[in-house]
């Protein structure tokens, strides 16, 4: 049948013989590893994505592909996903699961659950290997029905989205859901206090940020425009804001991360209100949590990000959020109330908001309010939680760059640019953060965006 195929397409345009060619070699390479894997999702490995003449170039090509083609060789040296299992190797790793008690770290399904492609036996091809980490996969959906067709080039991306189970990366809220599936947790992955309290890092996850440092993979470019919907930076971390704070709230409403014995589940609280020197006064009044000294609240840092958000897009959602956040803050702190009920309520608002900030048009003028509304938080109390000025930060620099994308002048540019680099000094070591340097540099970006605007 492939021969008969590939006479056929002599009879067409050159080019078509040779695409033609390609895709039935490709699926004659690739039958044994489908025919291995029975699971019609099944995981064939990053290897079945890193031929030289699909996304294992050794540099950007020049072809007339739509893709830039050296994708696998940017994840493998530079992406820390190639290298999440190797650290479950390492040092640290084999520290956290020692003190966890729970064997290997390559082995023990915590571990493995959001550092490898953690697939059951069956759905594994046969150029599968955990080893791979965090691979092309996890992200992008097992490719046991699409990567033929895809490979072909003779499918739109569109129609393997909604046929073949290709995931839909490129589409914010999907986005968000996935990448927060472990760098927040979900139903079935969720770093406990516990497991932190052995050695893992602090959790922190902006989703349009993380996107760029990764690093990206791809190139917003017409061909790309072609292909898919390219949404602004703005609303990529908008929408990321959204389901960052619906994903926590909910997993605070869920009985089974109640915490053990006396203590509640410490993971959904601000680091620095237990972890901080003793020896100099940091404590500062918050208006918006209403808590007295003493009393550690939880982390709200999304919900500061989305405050601002929503006051210029969807003001009425935002002060349900804003009420609710400090009804819930007294629930959990100062036992005012039943926290679960009051989470449930947050979640619905965030994911009411988040499918809002999902169909909107920002304009320069909702940038620079939610920029001003941002830099003005980070002059009060609400910013000397470092994890607020930390999102507060990576949130300035996707609002400027989706400014400079649509043309804001080179001197508000250089301008807001500064005053970002301030911020960046400000935030760049937690433990030695200063909540006034942090708040001089936000008023240097309130002045930024405000001249903007004139």
């Amino acid at each position: 049948m492939p021969v008969r195929v590939c006479r056929l397409a002599k009879s067409l345009a050159p080019g078509l013989h040779v695409l033609c060619c390609a895709a039935l070699l490709w699926i004659a390479l690739h039958t044994h590893a489908l025919a291995q894997a029975p699971d019609t999702d099944a995981h064939l490995g990053v290897g079945s994505c890193a031929g030289t003449n699909c996304h294992g170039a050794a540099s950007t090509t020049k072809s007339k592909s739509a893709v830039i083609q050296n994708e696998y060789l940017v994840w493998q040296r530079y992406d820390k996903h190639a290298h999440a299992f190797t650290v479950l190797q390492g040092d640290l790793g084999r520290r956290i699961a020692a003190n966890l008690g729970i064997g290997p770290a390559d082995r023990a399904p915590e571990c493995l659950q959001c550092h490898a492609d953690n697939v059951p036996a069956a759905q594994r091809g046969v150029q599968f290997h955990l080893a791979d980490g965090v691979g092309c996969e996890v992200c992008h959906g097992g490719s046991g029905r699409w990567l033929g067709p895809h490979a072909s080039g003779l499918v739109k991306h569109a129609e393997l989205v909604q046929n073949d189970g290709l995931y839909p990366t490129e589409n914010p809220v999907a986005r968000a859901k996935l990448c927060l599936g472990c760098h927040e947790g979900d139903e079935t992955r969720f770093i406990t206090h516990k497991i932190m309290g052995a050695g893992h890092p602090r959790l922190s996850f902006e989703l349009q940020t993380y996107t760029q440092i990764e690093p990206a993979h791809f190139v917003v470019d017409d061909k790309y425009r072609a292909r898919k919907v390219a949404s602004p930076a703005v609303q990529v971390w908008a929408v990321g804001q959204a389901w960052a704070l619906e994903r926590l709230v909910g997993e605070i409403a869920d009985p089974k991360h109640g915490g053990e014995g006396v203590f509640p589940e410490l993971v959904f609280f601000d680091c620095q209100s237990c972890h901080h020197t003793t020896t100099e006064l940091r404590w500062q009044k918050r208006a918006s949590t209403g808590l007295a000294p003493g009393l550690p609240h939880f982390n709200d840092a999304n919900a500061v990000m989305l405050r601002a958000i929503a006051a210029r897009v969807a003001p009425g959602l935002g002060r349900s959020l804003e009420t609710d956040i400090r009804s819930l803050h007294q629930a959990l702190s100062a036992g005012a109330g039943r926290p679960a009920p009051i989470a449930l309520r947050i979640a619905a608002t965030a994911h009411q908001l988040g499918d809002e900030l999902a169909a909107h048009d920002f304009t320069q003028g909702d940038m620079r309010a939610m920029m001003i509304a941002l830099a003005q938080t980070g002059q009060t109390s609400d910013a000397s939680d470092y994890a607020a000025a930390e999102q507060a930060t990576m949130a300035f620099a996707s609002i400027i760059y989706t400014l400079k994308v649509q043309g804001v002048s080179a001197g508000r540019y250089a301008a807001m640019r500064a005053a970002l680099e301030a911020c960046y000094a400000a935030t760049r070591t937690q433990d030695a953060y200063d909540p006034a340097a942090f708040a001089s540099a936000s008023g240097m970006v309130e002045r930024a965006a405000v001249a903007d605007g004139e």
